[in-house]
């Protein structure tokens, strides 16, 4: 992963390149952040840096994800009492080498695996403890890079602790997370921490213009909504289930009007949650953002902000003036909440169908509140 093409971050590049000039390599490091910020390009073009040198041959290895010096853990679901992750290797790499911004959820619904677990075993860090105890295979150093290293369970983190205090020389070890909630104190204070912030707005405008064709309009609707994160840009940039939100969006807030007074619009809302819950979990989360997005920007227009408003719906029949008058800081802040414990539920493996029940009922309650 060459160093330019990785959008923004160039403080944080050029602090990691100095320590590289100045043989200050930490053995273990944690690169913390969102993926989408770009944790794993940066761990990637810091190791091409370390084993490459001036030698292209290993930099072009490195950057194929095929130098064999360079070893790298992600999460796996448990098949069969194995739980390694080289089984998935190719998968994972192919995935990476689209998009290095990728994040778990995408690995899940690149695997289909949404119903099953995917973890870091102690099985897959003994078997690491393994390569490196033999020498590297070009003479220099090792490195291994822990993708999430956040989903180890416990075992796995013991065990990683262990290769942390004793790590055999010529040893560098890159773990990235988006946060440190699920570490070990004892492993936190034996790495580095390399906080990986949220890249800059213009950060991000050019890397899209030097890669993709976008009208001003949808440049401005793109980067607003990404949040500082590429992998969200990108994702962003492709119209696929736009006009399927948009749809199911209005149908649940037509519902939500109609079910005060007409209670066999339930049934309405029961089928459109049955209809959601059917996607992978990667969709529900990106539906869950358009809605909150939406509900954000019909308050906005509500209180007289048209020029924030970058996007509207303009769905066939649906008065987008007359909906965001019904949304006001009397609600918005409950209906966001919503959102946001939908989420949360999701991604904790609940039952799809009652999260988006009950979120769909508890917006006609939310909807009617008046200012």
């Amino acid at each position: 992963m060459n160093w330019d093409r990785i959008a923004g971050q160039q403080p944080l590049k050029e602090q990691l390149k100095k320590s590289i000039g100045d043989n200050r390599v930490s053995h273990a490091q944690l690169f913390l952040g969102k993926e989408g910020y770009g944790t794993l390009p940066l761990a990637l073009a810091y190791a091409e840096e370390i084993l490459s040198g001036e030698n292209q041959a290993a930099a072009d290895k490195v950057a194929h994800l095929n130098h064999l010096d360079l070893h790298i853990s992600f999460p796996a679901y448990s098949e069969k009492n194995n739980s390694l992750s080289k089984r998935f290797f190719y998968q994972f790499r192919e995935m990476i080498l689209e998009n290095p911004y990728a994040s778990f959820d995408d690995w899940s619904g690149f695997l289909e695996s949404e119903n099953k677990q995917l973890f870091i075993s102690a099985d897959e860090v003994d078997e690491q403890n393994q390569k490196f105890a033999l020498k590297s295979f070009e003479g220099g150093t090792k490195i291994l890079i822990i993708w999430r290293a956040d989903k180890m369970n416990a075992p796995a983190s013991n065990k990683l602790l262990k290769f942390l205090e004793e790590p055999p020389e010529k040893t560098v070890i890159i773990l990235t997370a988006e946060n440190t909630d699920d570490f070990l104190p004892t492993i936190l204070s034996r790495t580095q921490v390399v906080e990986v912030p949220r890249l800059d707005d213009g950060d991000i405008e050019n890397f899209l213009k030097a890669n993709h064709t976008l009208s001003e309009e949808k440049m401005r609707e793109v980067i607003h909504q990404a949040q500082g994160n590429l992998n969200t840009a990108l994702k962003l940039l492709t119209t696929e289930g736009s006009t399927e939100f948009e749809e199911l969006f209005v149908q649940w807030v037509r519902d939500a009007f109609q079910v005060k007074k007409k209670p066999e619009f339930l049934k309405n809302i029961i089928g459109w949650a049955r209809t959601i819950a059917s996607w992978n979990r990667e969709k529900q989360k990106n539906f869950l953002d358009y809605c909150a997005e939406m509900f954000r920007l019909a308050m906005l227009q509500n209180y007289g902000m048209p020029d924030l408003v970058y996007k509207k719906i303009e769905l066939a029949g649906f008065n987008w003036d007359s909906f965001s008058k019904f949304i006001h800081g009397a609600n918005i802040e409950s209906i966001i909440q919503e959102i946001n414990e939908a989420d949360y539920h999701l991604q904790r493996n609940a039952n799809a169908k009652i999260v988006w029940t009950d979120l769909g009922i508890k917006l006609s309650r939310y909807i009617h509140k008046t200012p």
